[in-house]
């Protein structure tokens, strides 16, 4: 589509793998060090000239991401401890937190696209996050705005929040999320519109060796979050815990402004998001057209190698049909009304998307089992984490275990097993996106069960040693039982997240490659939002008729076992339903890889008059 051509350039360098853009990342990297002295200082000085500005993107991002990831882990606590809030209700709000803060992602992202300009969408996300930091730890430091003290583990008459004080806590979480739906989607994007210069013949290099300081701050803004913030919480307070992320915040926000005389602004321009609804629009308006195919008459965009619109989805098709080429089409050949008609590659674009939907949603289950990482830490919070007499692992860093599995898996399958699995499956990937996304699915089931079995030993150690009635008394049992199913979950993710981005990236045309991400993004959301459902619905369903719920806050009184083989049963029927999707998808071709000798040429009138091309 012709809005689209400034995508042009940057779909071109989306076409490899996420696997294959790493290895290319760090070959390139290679060079960056070892190339002749002269390639490399036109590298340096072309880094050099905009260093500034990429610098204070990325400290902006990586700022925001390590002061909101460093509240999630421990925030459970806070609620039970500061708030009086049960186990499931305060586990269910962290989901609700974390879906609304992954769906904002793409709303800032269509602000940033469509409206504002990513330049304003993170500042305003940068005040946001700075806002609610500031007034979530506000709420540790101010006394009235919390409940009174009370350990709800062994009193039962421990006030709850009033209506105002949850009003202000939810309105930090609030701000926070809004912060990260705005910063997160444009940072990346922004940081290359610094340095793409498409005059520079080196061009290409310079984004790429942004690109890997990107993802290698990613990385290490995790790893910060969930060791040394978590490590601030457990030992020095939620004064200083959560003062830490805010004045994280006030820093970031100070050096995105630093450089904002500096930067390259990119203006707003028409988004996919509105692409898409002017389709559906435009088709409903033509609801009730049914020419003969013989007599169709279709609107190609400049620069299209489509000549018909495919049979699937057929009631999209309306929508780039032509009724009266005097009326729908300017002098120059577009559309006077595009949202009474489209051109053919919007409609394609829409049915790509709407055909790979059932395949995205065999991804929430997994993501579902991934979130409920909150009960593992209250498990470690019971159990011996100590890897020394002086030093033990707080309860809410065992995440870094996930992180580190998919971190080392990464590299072993990129340079170990893909070479050997080409010879096997002659995939050049080693093993197809869709195989991976399946073994993934596989291994989240495994990693359930594993839950499952740990849960059910502490339990029993925690009765056998007359715990049942002190849940916040550590026994001995050590809590490195819990690596495994961190491990493995984290194993499943970097198969099926990778593999989910990869089937993406290969079935939608290119003119949407940004969207993988996005609608990976959207899956996180939907996954937040039914696992915290999920545990609502478990803890209400078990606890009837006086019974002590599975999730309760008491641990060893609950039967968070029996969560873990509801969960494992759940991504057992996924798996199944995964394998019907595959079956109803069909094979799936890479759109990058179909010969172009098969592609049809459409017949173009140049003449420049007002008649459009027929079939």
């Amino acid at each position: 589509m012709e809005e689209m051509k400034p995508q042009r350039d940057s779909e071109k360098k989306m076409e490899a793998s996420p696997h294959q853009q790493i290895n290319n990342h760090l070959q390139n990297l290679k060079g960056f060090y070892t190339g002749s002295f002269i390639y490399n200082l036109i590298i340096i000085n072309s880094i050099i000239i905009n260093l500034s500005n990429t610098t204070n993107v990325s400290v902006n991002e990586s700022f925001e991401k390590v002061a909101s990831y460093g509240l999630l882990p421990n925030m459970i606590f806070y609620l039970m401890n500061g708030y009086h809030v049960e186990a499931a209700n305060g586990a269910s709000m962290l989901s609700i937190w974390s879906s609304i803060s992954n769906f904002l992602a793409i709303v800032g992202a269509f602000l940033a696209d469509s409206y504002m300009g990513r330049f304003w969408v993170i500042l305003l996300g940068s005040f946001s996050s700075l806002l609610g930091t500031t007034t979530l730890w506000s709420t540790a430091m101010i006394p009235q705005l919390k409940p009174a003290p009370c350990n709800q583990l062994v009193s039962s008459n421990c006030s709850s929040a009033t209506p105002a004080q949850f009003a202000i806590l939810l309105s930090s979480f609030a701000l926070i999320s809004i912060g990260a739906g705005c910063v997160r989607p444009c940072s990346i994007a922004f940081g290359a519109d610094q340095l793409d210069n498409k005059d520079n013949p080196k061009n290409k290099r310079v984004l790429e060796t942004f690109f890997n300081w990107y993802y290698a701050s990613t990385s290490v803004s995790g790893m910060l979050a969930f060791t040394i913030i978590v490590y601030i919480q457990d030992h020095l307070g939620w004064k200083i815990g959560f003062g830490v992320p805010a004045i994280l915040m006030v820093l970031s926000t100070l050096m995105f402004l630093f450089g904002s005389h500096l930067y390259i602004k990119v203006q707003p321009d028409k988004s996919l998001f509105t692409s898409f609804i002017q389709v559906i629009v435009a088709s409903l308006r033509k609801i009730s057209l049914y020419p003969s195919s013989n007599t169709v008459n279709y609107y190609h965009a400049k620069d299209s190698n489509y000549v018909t619109p495919t049979d699937n989805l057929r009631f999209l098709n309306k929508a780039c049909m032509i009724e009266n080429p005097e009326e729908d089409l300017n002098p120059d050949g577009t559309a006077s009304n595009p949202w009474k008609l489209c051109s053919i590659g919007q409609v394609e674009s829409l049915k790509a998307l709407l055909r790979i939907t059932p395949m995205c949603s065999t991804g929430i289950i997994i993501l579902l089992s991934l979130n409920q990482q909150t009960f593992a830490t209250l498990q470690a919070k019971t159990m011996d984490r100590h890897i020394s007499p002086s030093f033990q692992i707080p309860a809410g860093s065992f995440t870094v275990f996930t992180i580190i599995t998919v971190t080392l898996w990464i590299a072993i399958y990129d340079r170990a097993v893909v070479p050997i699995l080409v010879k096997f499956t002659g995939h050049p990937r080693g093993l197809s996106p869709k195989m991976r996304m399946g073994i993934g699915l596989l291994l989240s089931a495994v990693s359930m069960a594993s839950a499952a079995v740990v849960e059910n030993k502490r339990r029993k150690f925690a009765i056998d040693q007359g715990l049942v009635d002190e849940p916040q008394k550590v026994m001995d049992m050590s809590a490195m039982w819990l690596i495994p199913q961190f491990s493995l979950i984290g194993l499943a993710e970097a198969f099926n997240a990778i593999g989910q981005i990869e089937f993406y990236y290969s079935q939608l045309p290119k003119s949407m490659s940004s969207m993988a991400m996005a609608i990976f993004t959207l899956g996180m959301a939907v996954a937040n939002l039914l696992g915290g459902l999920l545990v609502k619905i478990v803890d209400r369903v078990t606890r009837k008729h006086g019974k002590e719920s599975w999730l309760s806050s008491n641990l060893n009184k609950g039967h968070l076992d029996y969560f873990y083989w509801l969960l494992m049963a759940m991504c057992l029927v996924n798996f199944g339903y995964f394998l019907v999707c595959c079956w109803a998808y069909g094979p799936s071709v890479d759109v990058a890889e179909m010969p172009t000798d098969k592609m049809p040429e459409r017949n173009e009138d140049t003449s420049g008059i007002r008649e459009p091309p027929t079939v």
